[in-house]
C-alpha cells in the first residue's frame, strides 16, 4: 500500500509511484483517503422523470478522525498449518466471526471486502485501524493438525496499539463451535466496556450469551458439515466460473451432511444467483435453483439476515419486483443492521428507483462499514452519474480502480462519465484502458459517436454485436438510445427484456435513455419491469 502526502489518497496498486490527483511521489504505508462528499446540490438530473436532488454528504476516514468506541474489523486470520493449505479454514473461521458480531446491536463492524483487503499485507492494527476507521483491530492465527486445531487471537486498541484481550484455544475440530461462541462472547464484552468506560467483566455475561446465540442462528453443529461450508464460501469469493461451480459442490455435501443447514442453503442460494448474473449459467434455471434453496433456508430459520438479503436480490435482479427486493433487504436491516450486503443491496435498489437521496443516505452507511470494496465504490459511481453529480461520479469511479478486486466495466463507464464532462481525450484513455474487449467497444461506440465519427462508431457497435452474448442485449440497447435510434434500442431492450437481463432494471435512471423517455414505448416498458411507479 502506498499514500499521497499532499492529499493524502491511499493507493492499493504498489506499481504505481506518482499521485493521480496532484502528481506527488507516492510514499509507503496507509494514510486515511480524503473525504468524499456530496454536497447539497441541484442534481442535473439525466431522465425528466427523476426528480429527486441529492443532499447527503458522503465521507471516508480521514487522519485525525476519532473513529466511535463500538468500532471493529476482523482481518484474515494467518494460517500456520504445516501443509499450508488450511486457508479457507483460517478465513472462514475469521469470516464467521465478522459475520456474529456484525449482528450485534450496537457494534459497527468493517466489512468482508475492506478487512480482507490487508491479508498478507505487512501491516500493523494501527494502520489497518486507521485506514478503515475503526478503533479497534481484530487479528489472530490459526494451525491446524489432524483433528487439532489450535486458535491465537487478541483484539487490539488502534489508536496504542494495546493489546486488550488475547486467548489461545487448543482444541479438537469437534469443539470449533464452542470455541467460536467464546471468542465472539469476550470481544462484545470487550468493546462494550470500552464504549461505556467500565471492566469488561463487569457486563452482565447472559445478555452477551444471548446475543451471540441470537447472531449464530442457521448454522450447524456437525463439523465436516461445517468444513464443506468454509470450503464453498472460500471458492465462492474467488469469483470464476470454475471456483462458483466447485463452491456450489461444496455447499451441496455440506446439506447432503446436514440438510437443516440453513445459513448453507443461504449460501448456496447466492452461488446459483451469481452464476445467473454471470451469464454462466441459464438465468431462469439458475435463479429457480437460487429460490429453492433461499426458501429452503427461511422455511428452517424464518430470522436468518443472509437469506433475506439474498432474498432481495432474487425479487429485484430476476422476478422485478423492486417493492419486494426493497421489503427483503429492510427485514435483513433489521435483523443485522450492519450487514453490508443487505446495506449496498439496498442502496443499488434505491438508486433503481430513482430515490438518489435514500440511495446516498445507505451509501454513506455502506461506506463506514466497507471503505475499501470495489464494488462499493464502483456502484456509488453509477449513483452519481445517473443523478448528474459528475465530479463525484468520476471520484468514485477512479476508488473503485485503485483497488486490487476493481472489476471489468468500472474504466468504460468512467469513460462515459468523461465523455459527459466533456473531455474526450481522457474519455477515450478511459476506455482503452478497459480490459475487456466488449465494454472497450460499449464506451468506444458512443464516445465515437458523440465526436462525430459515424463510420468509427458503427464499427464498434457491430463488433460489440458480434462479441455479445445472451446477457449483453442491454448494452447494445443502450448504445442505440446513445446514437439516437429509438427503434433499435426499443428492439434490443425487448431482447433483454425476453431473457431477463438483469441490466434491465437500470434503465428507469440510465444516462443512455434520455433520448427514449418521451417515446410512448417507454413507459409501457417501465411498468413491464416493475419501474413504472
Amino acid at each position: 500500500m502506498k499514500r499521497c502526502p499532499e492529499c493524502r489518497r491511499n493507493y492499493f496498486d504498489d506499481s504505481l509511484s506518482y499521485c493521480l490527483d496532484d502528481g506527488s511521489v507516492l510514499l509507503e504505508g496507509p494514510s486515511s483517503s480524503p473525504s468524499f462528499s456530496v454536497e447539497p446540490v441541484t442534481a442535473v438530473m439525466a431522465l425528466s422523470t427523476i426528480a429527486d436532488q441529492p443532499t447527503v454528504r458522503l465521507s471516508t476516514p480521514t487522519l485525525g478522525d476519532q473513529p466511535p468506541l463500538n468500532s471493529i474489523a476482523v482481518i484474515p486470520f494467518r494460517d500456520l498449518s504445516p501443509s499450508g493449505d488450511g486457508d479457507y479454514f483460517s478465513d472462514g473461521l475469521a469470516e464467521e466471526l465478522l459475520n456474529v458480531l456484525s449482528k450485534i446491536e450496537g457494534l459497527r463492524v468493517a466489512a468482508r471486502t475492506s478487512a480482507f483487503s490487508f491479508k498478507n499485507a505487512k501491516t500493523t492494527a494501527t494502520e489497518v485501524g486507521n485506514a478503515l476507521g475503526v478503533a479497534t483491530v481484530f487479528e489472530g492465527s490459526v494451525r491446524t493438525a489432524g483433528e487439532r486445531v489450535r486458535i491465537s487471537v487478541s483484539l487490539v486498541k488502534v489508536s496504542d496499539g494495546f493489546q486488550l484481550w488475547s486467548e489461545t484455544y487448543d482444541r479438537t475440530l469437534d469443539d470449533i463451535f464452542a470455541v467460536q461462541d467464546d471468542i465472539a462472547q469476550s470481544v462484545v464484552q470487550e468493546l462494550r466496556g470500552l464504549l461505556l468506560g467500565i471492566k469488561p467483566e463487569q457486563i452482565p455475561i447472559d445478555q452477551v450469551e444471548t446475543d451471540v446465540a441470537e447472531a449464530v442462528r442457521g448454522r450447524t453443529a456437525e463439523p465436516e458439515a461445517h468444513r464443506l461450508m468454509l470450503m464453498g464460501r472460500y471458492h465462492i469469493g474467488l469469483f470464476t466460473r470454475e471456483n462458483a461451480e466447485a463452491a456450489i459442490g461444496f455447499f451441496t455435501r455440506a446439506l447432503e451432511i446436514d440438510p437443516g443447514f440453513a445459513l448453507c442453503w443461504a449460501e448456496l442460494s447466492r452461488a446459483y444467483s451469481i452464476c445467473a448474473g454471470k451469464s454462466w449459467s441459464s438465468t431462469d434455471e439458475a435463479f429457480a435453483l437460487s429460490r429453492e434453496a433461499v426458501e429452503k433456508a427461511l422455511q428452517l430459520e424464518p430470522e436468518l439476515a443472509e437469506a433475506h438479503a439474498q432474498l432481495g436480490r432474487i425479487r429485484g435482479a430476476y422476478d422485478w419486483d423492486l417493492k419486494a427486493a426493497e421489503a427483503s433487504y429492510e427485514r435483513a436491516l433489521e435483523i443485522a443492521p450492519g450487514s453490508a450486503t443487505a446495506l449496498d443491496g439496498a442502496s443499488v435498489l434505491a438508486y433503481k428507483l430513482g430515490n438518489f437521496d435514500r440511495a446516498l443516505e445507505l451509501s454513506q452507511r455502506v461506506l463506514d462499514h466497507d471503505p475499501l470494496s470495489a464494488p462499493v465504490w464502483h456502484n456509488l459511481g453509477l449513483l452519481c452519474h445517473s443523478a448528474g453529480l459528475l465530479e463525484q461520479a468520476e471520484t468514485a469511479f477512479l476508488r473503485s480502480l485503485e483497488m486490487p478486486t476493481s472489476g471489468v466495466a468500472t474504466n468504460a463507464l468512467l469513460a462515459l462519465v468523461m465523455l459527459d464532462r466533456g473531455n474526450s481525450v481522457r474519455a477515450k484513455e478511459h476506455a482503452n484502458a478497459e480490459r475487456d474487449e466488449f465494454w472497450k467497444d460499449w464506451a468506444m461506440a458512443m464516445i465515437e459517436h458523440r465526436e462525430g465519427n459515424t463510420s468509427a462508431s458503427d464499427s464498434a457497435l457491430e463488433r460489440l454485436k458480434t462479441e455479445a452474448t445472451v446477457g449483453d442485449a442491454f448494452q447494445i440497447a443502450e448504445v442505440h438510445a446513445f446514437r439516437g435510434e429509438a427503434d433499435e434500442a426499443f428492439e434490443w431492450l425487448e431482447r433483454a427484456v425476453e431473457v431477463r437481463d438483469p441490466g434491465v432494471t437500470h434503465a428507469k435512471v440510465d444516462p443512455r435513455f434520455a433520448n427514449l423517455v418521451g417515446d410512448g414505448r417507454w413507459q409501457p416498458l417501465m411498468e413491464r419491469i416493475g419501474l413504472g411507479g
